[in-house]
């Protein structure tokens, strides 16, 4: 866990707490169907945390399940996360996720904008 802080123009981050993998047992996104920052982790005791984004949020919990995939091979959960965002396999999976969403996000504004200014007959 990194605390960050500015002191006049600079930026300071300081290490205040690290973990390991192994001893993680569960990450709660707390609700999927909302754009928010916190989440908490499950270790010995929860832990709540809140991410600089949503985005970046989903991105740590995509780095976490692929470090768990790739070395440990551990059972852990991941729960109130948009599953659409985790996986691989998605339609909307690149090597850039958040960009894929925001690319998903303006689609869909777009659509709705051409939606509204179309004039049924």
């Amino acid at each position: 866990m990194v605390k960050h802080w500015r002191v006049d123009r600079e930026e300071k981050y300081e290490v205040v707490e690290k973990w390991f993998l192994k001893d993680l047992e569960m990450i709660d996104g707390k609700e999927a169907d909302t754009d928010n920052p916190y989440f908490d982790m499950h270790f010995h005791k929860v832990y709540n945390m809140e991410a600089y984004s949503c985005a970046s949020k989903y991105t740590f919990a995509r780095t976490l399940s692929k470090l768990n995939a790739t070395y440990l091979k551990k059972d852990f959960k991941i729960v109130n996360f948009d599953d659409t965002y985790l996986n691989d396999d998605s339609i909307w999976s690149s090597s850039n996720r958040d960009f894929v969403v925001v690319m998903k996000v303006c689609f869909y504004a777009f659509s709705l904008l051409c939606l509204s200014l179309c004039r049924l007959s």
